[in-house]
């Protein structure tokens, strides 16, 4: 039994994050870990920005070493993870000071977008939304793929938290290395970096979501293809209405942390960046805009082509009610000839029979085109 206890203990660590590949081209690729608590696995990047410009210095490759030339030196400390453990997280937690609930939103992700305050270091929460590109909606399309970001950020770091496949950081944080003015300015500046970055990809979502409803409209309202049927379209209007629904929750409770950040004073922000979170709340509110006019507009959609689907039931049913009046004036001529009586009107009657069919045919004749005048066949 200690053999096999022993066999676990040996494989139990290469089995922990089995879906987790290696970055190679990382600067943690060779770094080894045990010497330093807080270097997890889960770091994407670790840098120490001083004078807006990033600290070549290895000694910055770990959250500790990171805090330390800060410490020593000045500037400020941004350091990115991805999807950490909470064992991977307690190391970081501890150094920086994080407070344990915002950890434990951290680590568990699945919260709203908020912004809190823990002591000095601001707690945000952003939901990013990727489009899912597809060739043709369908009722089980994914039109709309969310994430979870998170970003701590104090007087001389930023912690950013990535939850989910979309919403890396790497272009944003080499982009603002090329602007050593505004990363001068704190960890505020990258903390609006990273609100205008995501409030960007609503944007662009917002766009491509336009187009499917569009399509989705003008299939609704042109007339049904030969074989199809009206209320063909109820699935993918509801799909879609389901993934404007995500994209929503995404963004609606975004936007009271966006007017904090632009309009209350705060210690933590720079006040030359605040005037920049302005221009994020505005084009925030004008995405939630657009995304409460797409649940409405698919809303009425919704309604017309449920609508339309009645309108062809009825019609059906009055053709069918037509054919039926008109058969119904043979079987009931014939019914009464079928009783079998000897004394009926005309029964012995050379030209009885035709002039029955003729008279059949006449009368018929004129149910059909009486509603065919009347629109109903």
């Amino acid at each position: 039994m200690s053999m096999i206890r022993d066999l676990r203990a040996a494989v139990r660590p290469s089995l922990r994050h089995p879906l987790r590949k290696p970055n190679t081209a990382s600067p943690y690729a060779n770094y080894d870990a045990t010497r330093d608590p807080t270097a997890a696995t889960a770091v994407v990047d670790c840098a120490v920005y001083r004078d807006g410009r990033r600290v070549d210095d290895r000694a910055c490759l770990s959250p500790r070493g990171a805090m330390r030339q800060v410490r020593d030196g000045g500037g400020f400390a941004w350091i990115g993870l991805h999807e950490p453990t909470e064992a991977e997280f307690a190391g970081i937690a501890a150094e920086f000071g994080l407070h344990p609930l915002a950890v434990e939103d951290a680590v568990h992700a699945h919260q709203r977008p908020k912004l809190e305050r823990y002591d000095d270091t601001l707690f945000t929460v952003f939901k990013t939304i990727h489009y899912v590109e597809h060739a043709e909606l369908t009722a089980t399309s994914e039109v709309v793929e969310s994430g979870e970001l998170m970003c701590f950020t104090g007087p001389d770091f930023v912690i950013t938290v990535r939850h989910g496949g979309q919403g890396s950081l790497r272009n944003l944080r080499h982009r603002l290395q090329g602007e050593p003015e505004l990363l001068a300015k704190g960890p505020s500046a990258v903390l609006h970096a990273i609100a205008d970055h995501v409030v960007d990809g609503y944007i662009a979502v917002a766009d491509a979501v336009e187009l499917d409803i569009d399509q989705i409209e003008i299939d609704v309202f042109s007339p049904p293809a030969k074989g199809s049927t009206r209320g063909a379209d109820t699935g993918r209007i509801y799909q879609l209405k389901r993934e404007v629904l995500e994209f929503k929750r995404a963004v609606t409770p975004l936007l009271r942390p966006m007017q904090l950040l632009s309009e209350r004073p705060m210690r933590l922000v720079d006040p030359d960046i605040q005037k920049y979170f302005r221009d994020v709340a505005d084009h925030l509110a004008r995405v939630q805009e657009q995304v409460v006019g797409f649940d409405e507009l698919l809303n009425s959609i919704l309604q017309a082509n449920l609508a339309q689907a009645t309108v062809a039931q009825n019609e059906d049913m009055r053709k069918i009610t037509s054919w039926a009046a008109i058969v119904a004036v043979p079987t009931a001529v014939c019914g009464v000839y079928g009783m079998n009586f000897d004394h009926m009107p005309e029964l012995h009657w050379k030209y009885g029979y035709p002039m029955v069919l003729v008279g059949i045919a006449a009368i018929c004749f004129t149910i059909h085109r009486t509603l065919k005048r009347n629109g109903w066949l």
